[in-house]
């Protein structure tokens, strides 16, 4: 049964936008921590932006200000609205809910145990 449900993939030249949405049942009270993580052909899954309860956040350090995470309660959805795209940011994004000790964009991804499905981001150059 999928938990976390994200749509607003595409593909997108370089410098675009998109703004990818989770839609999750409540996992916002249910886990610490709720994010971001991507995952590139090849290459390990890596952790793009986290929000904990208390509305902190933390983004991997390749993000360089151009993303944002934010959250809608009232209607259960997490966002990742992100700018400057650039051709490496090209991967499968996914959204995730854990208990992880410490909710930072370095956590690792086996700390968060539900999962989306995913939602292709492709920047053209």
């Amino acid at each position: 049964q999928v938990q976390l449900v994200e749509s607003g993939g595409g593909s997108v030249q370089a410098g675009g936008s998109l703004r990818l949405s989770c839609e999750h049942p409540g996992y916002n009270n249910r886990r610490t921590c709720m994010g971001w993580f991507r995952q590139a052909p090849g290459k390990e899954r890596e952790g793009v932006a986290v929000i904990d309860r208390d509305g902190r956040f933390s983004f991997g350090d390749f993000v360089k200000g151009r993303f944002t995470i934010s959250q809608e309660n009232a209607k259960n959805t997490l966002f990742l609205q992100m700018n400057n795209l650039k051709p490496e940011d090209t991967a499968m994004y996914y959204c995730a809910a854990g208990d992880p000790l410490v909710c930072i964009a370095k956590t690792s991804p086996a700390r968060f145990d539900v999962w989306g499905q995913g939602t292709q981001v492709t920047v053209t150059s």
